[in-house]
């Protein structure tokens, strides 16, 4: 599942659903949507048809009202109410900023300012998404990219809901994937130019990370925050989200089904794999970077082996690629091996177990050709990932210390090998 819901004037609205709790409870999709400004939206196009058809019945616009004023809001329609609070009273313009500013601090300071500033909005704002809560209504909440006000206010709604910090991260830093459409949209409106500050519109994970941390230094917590500054009962107000917005995860899951992908996947198995990116990242996996792989590698990757996706009824849960050599990784080797690279789910969204029933699959379509090994690499620096295909029946085979991925620099690998024949 892909959180962005498409829109051709909107690049960054996203659903909340679907993200999951210690104690295995989800968001249930469809209730909690967060967004770029739908001032850009027009009546009568099919954006509009599809921004109505989500059901949408309380709209909360986060920005500035001279900013409303200026870009437009959303148009008016009986199905839904609309509400104006800026939580942010210190203006500030980010593509002026000077190249060198470092993103995490510099923005983290600017949140604890509209934390501070704008504790009546904030607090308003809570109070409508728990009224649409127990009403069991779908609310929207944006700013102007749906980035910075938007993302402090995720925060808080997702902490109220129990959801861990990692994912709370993760959530923000999901507005990479609408970074460069952001950033074609500031130059359409500025006659082409660049932004000075290399930072605009991009969501670095760091800079959620040093906003919490900053926070719970502040003031011990986030709950502790709606508490004593917005003068909210946090606990019953966490406790009215999680009852109205909080479904079981689903027992029962929707038989994987599994296909070749063809070019006109590639964009969505580069959305895929940077999801993934983003994923590890928030929770300290360094190893996959947004942006490494475009649709020419995949494309590539159709041309000279195979790329699979596999679905869970209509949704996608997960794909992989299988190479027929790998020398960059296992040297000049005869064909008796098929080579598992990528293998992928999307976060939060795919059945349990995912992983290893693409795995499987991989494998099948290996012996199939007759070859006798499955074989893939791993950081040498992720002992999580190497447990994970060792539980799955592959055994360590050696090292490549400076395999050449061409992603500009070597790096270790551990080589891991099944048998299959």
């Amino acid at each position: 599942m892909d959180r962005h819901i498409a829109f051709d004037a909107l690049h960054n609205f996203r659903d909340l659903g679907g993200y999951t709790t210690p104690d295995g409870h989800r968001i249930r999709p469809g209730r909690l949507y967060r967004a770029d400004s739908p001032g850009k939206l027009t009546e009568g196009t099919q954006d509009w048809d599809r921004f109505l058809s989500l059901g949408i019945r309380t709209v909360i616009d986060l920005r500035h009202p001279w900013e409303a004023e200026a870009r437009g809001r959303v148009p008016s329609h009986p199905s839904f109410t609309y509400h104006n609070l800026s939580i942010e009273h210190r203006a500030y313009e980010q593509a002026i900023q000077a190249p060198d500013v470092d993103p995490g601090p510099y923005l983290a300071e600017r949140y604890m300012e509209v934390a501070e500033d704008g504790v009546k909005e904030i607090r308003r704002a809570l109070e409508l998404v728990a009224e649409a809560a127990e009403s069991a209504e779908p609310l929207v909440f944006h700013c102007a990219s749906g980035k910075d006000r938007t993302g402090q206010l995720a925060a808080l709604i997702l902490t109220l809901l129990g959801i861990p910090e990692e994912t709370i991260i993760e959530d923000y830093s999901l507005t990479e994937l609408a970074a460069p459409a952001i950033l074609a949209s500031w130059k359409s409106r500025n006659a082409g130019r660049e932004p000075t500050w290399p930072g605009f519109g991009r969501a670095p994970q760091q800079v959620m990370r040093t906003f919490l941390a900053a926070m719970k230094q502040r003031y011990g917590s986030l709950e502790d925050y709606i508490t004593r500054e917005l003068s909210l009962d946090a606990e019953a107000l966490a406790a009215t989200l999680r009852t109205a917005l909080l479904e079981p995860r689903p027992t029962t899951w929707p038989p994987l089904t599994h296909r070749k992908a063809t070019p006109p996947d590639a964009r969505t198995l580069v959305r895929l794999r940077d999801s993934a990116a983003l994923w590890q990242l928030a929770r300290g996996i360094d190893q996959w970077k947004p942006g490494e792989k475009d649709e020419t590698h995949f494309r590539t990757r159709m041309q000279e082996g195979e790329v699979w996706l596999a679905h869970a009824g209509p949704h996608l849960a997960g794909a992989w690629e299988l190479w027929w050599d790998d020398e960059a990784a296992w040297g000049p080797r005869p064909a008796d091996a098929g080579y598992i690279h990528r293998l992928m789910t999307t976060p939060h969204t795919a059945p349990p177990g995912t992983g290893r029933r693409m795995l499987a699959e991989a494998e099948s379509r290996i012996a199939a050709t007759g070859r006798p090994h499955a074989r893939l690499d791993c950081l040498a620096s992720n002992p999580r990932l190497r447990a994970y295909y060792e539980s799955a029946g592959y055994r360590i085979v050696g090292e490549q210390l400076a395999k050449d991925g061409g992603v500009g620099s070597p790096y270790a690998v551990t080589l891991l090998e099944k048998r299959l024949l």
